[in-house]
């Protein structure tokens, strides 16, 4: 298989979550790519259990497809390397702090230097301007100062901590991979680089696209259980008898209609459009039928009706049952001793393959020696590097 991305070469000085998962996306893509850390403070992510044949398996996960250079990027030998590479790993991704880079002596405009050719990409909680540059971070934040939570959860409780990360992978993550390429095509196109500034938190209130149009235009300011899809509506989860939930989201008249019937509250239809005091009314009695009976039995009921309704699986059920089970979305990686890891896949899926990089991430400092070799070190000047800290 040709993957869409062969060519593209990254050098990746990113850790945790955002940037490792965003150039994990591009590495399934084949491009290759070359993740920096420091030895003396590495990614975090290697200290997360549980570990499978001596690596967390969220780090061989999220470090997928790339080679592991162990570079003391304080060093001047260090820095001496990474200009090298340059040559060929033109495009860099980073997810420091403002001004670290540059203090390191490995900023946009001294690497440009080297490559005038280059695409550097900093991902970073609030952007490179700004009174929040500086300031520290994490997805929690970053979804509270968009004002997003502002308008998730429950009146009565406030907004909750999410099941999964979506400031990070879904603003972070994903924004930094469509910079990315386009800068990459505009290069194919003019020969020109580019400086790419991605803010977590701009993403994030990018993504209140129903909210904010409507609040700029004059509309009301959102809050919690106040909007169509944020519990203001019909449109919500809902308890069984057992303790399980199901997600209802009949939106559209024909489902809606589908749904009440099936809870004989057809009624509710002659209404025609609610207040909010008779639509808490409606769902307080759609909890409580729906409390009534447990999920096999609603289950059962709405096997054969078409009205967007769905249990809310355990994550055991979701890798077990479709649409999950069906659409390849766990893979199975080999590292290069043959151990096998179970990984979870990308989501894409071209009609020229289905692709993931074959090799988890792996120890640090694994590749450190081949990769100086190719750029013309000697065992010795390894040996000495070694010696002297500059690499692992």
């Amino acid at each position: 298989m040709n993957p869409p991305l062969a060519g593209m070469k990254i050098l990746d000085f990113s850790y945790l979550l955002p940037g490792p998962f965003a150039t994990m996306m591009l590495a399934d893509l084949g491009a290759d790519i070359i993740k920096v850390e420091n030895p003396e403070n590495p990614d975090l992510m290697r200290l997360i259990p549980p570990f499978l044949h001596g690596i967390s398996a969220t780090y061989a996960h999220i470090n997928r497809g790339k080679r592991s250079l162990a570079l003391n990027l304080k060093c001047d030998e260090a820095r001496e390397v990474v200009y090298a590479l340059l040559r060929e790993y033109d495009i860099v991704v980073e997810q420091f702090r403002p001004g670290v880079m540059e203090r390191l002596g490995l900023g946009y405009e001294r690497l440009k230097e080297i490559n005038p050719a280059l695409i550097y990409c900093s991902l970073t909680g609030y952007g490179q301007t700004g009174t929040y540059a500086s300031r520290a971070g994490h997805d929690i934040n970053y979804m509270a100062l968009a004002g997003v939570e502002s308008f998730s959860g429950r009146k009565e409780t406030g907004p909750a901590p999410g099941g999964i990360q979506v400031a990070d992978i879904g603003s972070g993550s994903k924004n930094l991979c469509i910079a990315v390429l386009a800068a990459y095509i505009r290069r194919l196109r003019t020969g020109e680089g580019e400086y790419i500034d991605i803010s977590i938190t701009d993403g994030v209130f990018a993504m209140t696209a129903f909210q904010t149009s409507q609040f700029l235009a004059g509309g009301n300011e959102p809050s919690a259980e106040s909007e169509f899809l944020n519990g203001g509506s019909i449109y919500d989860f809902y308890r069984t008898f057992d303790g399980r939930y199901l997600s209802v989201g009949p939106v559209e008249p024909k489902f809606l209609t589908g749904f009440l019937h099936a809870l004989e509250m057809g009624n509710v239809l002659e209404k025609g459009l609610l207040s909010a005091k008779q639509m808490r009314e409606v769902k307080r009695e759609i909890a409580r039928r729906i409390a009534q009976k447990p999920l096999s039995h609603w289950l059962e009921v709405f096997a054969s009706i078409d009205v967007c309704i769905e249990p809310v699986r355990t994550l055991g059920e979701a890798i077990n049952n479709p649409p999950i089970s069906e659409r390849s979305m766990v893979v199975h990686i080999r590292d290069s001793h043959d151990n096998e890891y179970l990984q979870v896949g990308n989501g894409l899926t071209f009609s020229s393959g289905t692709y993931v990089a074959n090799m988890p991430g792996c120890e640090l400092g694994t590749h450190t020696d081949d990769i100086l070799r190719r750029l013309g070190y000697s065992d010795a000047a390894i040996s000495d590097f070694r010696k002297k800290g500059v690499v692992k």
